[in-house]
């Protein structure tokens, strides 16, 4: 349990790591709002506000996104790359995400550009992070062709819309947070938001259909004794 931390104080903050570990996991894990979280917490006897929430949300969560990034294993060699729209103060942005085959997210990057250069943005972070894959698939974004013909050359690039399902249904869950999150207010929060999010995601999200029920515990326990150990390390 990650109220099971040790109760050692946070240098500068009154309350324990066990309650800031289990406010920023269930914000993170599931699709609450800080007010919820804020009853969750009262329920089990701590008051403490919805902003100060959203405090250690933006702190804390940040921190152990990035533990988790640095702790996840080379993703599969085949990924999907794909872009959904979404509106920040009535403007369109676009939401570029890359996959691999197990559906694990690799990377997101907002943009307010869909084309070439927004392709060429995109596509280095990703490579640069894990490496060159092997197969690239896309819809028929002639962007993606540019980006890969210059920056990966020797991939192999499929682009077909209807191979590309993996990716677009990768976007549910961030409509379902930007629904409940009262829409993003800037490029630069959706990018923090959703970077914190997808992390929690992989570590909290196995594709539970393709486990039987013992290897689905186990893998659940695991995760939670991971959040467990981060939780442990944060910093003021």
């Amino acid at each position: 349990m990650i109220l099971s931390v040790p109760s050692s104080a946070v240098k500068g903050y009154r309350f324990p790591r066990s309650v800031i570990g289990y406010a920023v996991w269930a914000y993170r894990r599931f699709a609450l709002s800080l007010r919820d979280v804020e009853d969750l917490l009262a329920e089990r006897g701590v008051t403490v506000s919805h902003e100060t929430i959203r405090d250690w949300v933006a702190k804390f969560g940040t921190q152990i996104a990035a533990k988790i990034r640095r702790g996840r294993p080379r993703p599969a060699d085949k990924w999907y790359l794909d872009e959904v729209v979404i509106t920040i103060r009535a403007k369109k942005h676009w939401l570029w995400r890359a996959v691999d085959c197990n559906e694990n997210t690799l990377e997101i990057l907002v943009q307010s550009r869909r084309n070439a250069k927004a392709a060429k943005r995109f596509l280095p972070k990703l490579l640069k992070r894990w490496g060159t894959p092997r197969v690239i698939v896309t819809d028929k974004l002639r962007s993606y062709g540019v980006a890969t013909r210059e920056l990966c050359p020797g991939v192999d690039h499929r682009s077909h819309k209807g191979l590309n399902n993996r990716s677009e249904a990768s976007h549910r869950h961030t409509r379902r947070r930007e629904k409940i999150s009262g829409r993003f207010k800037s490029a630069r929060q959706a990018q923090m938001f959703l970077s914190v999010h997808e992390q929690t995601a992989v570590l909290f999200r196995p594709k539970r259909h393709r486990l039987t029920a013992a290897d689905y515990c186990r893998t659940r326990t695991k995760a939670h004794g991971i959040w467990v150990g981060y939780v442990v390390e944060i910093v003021a």
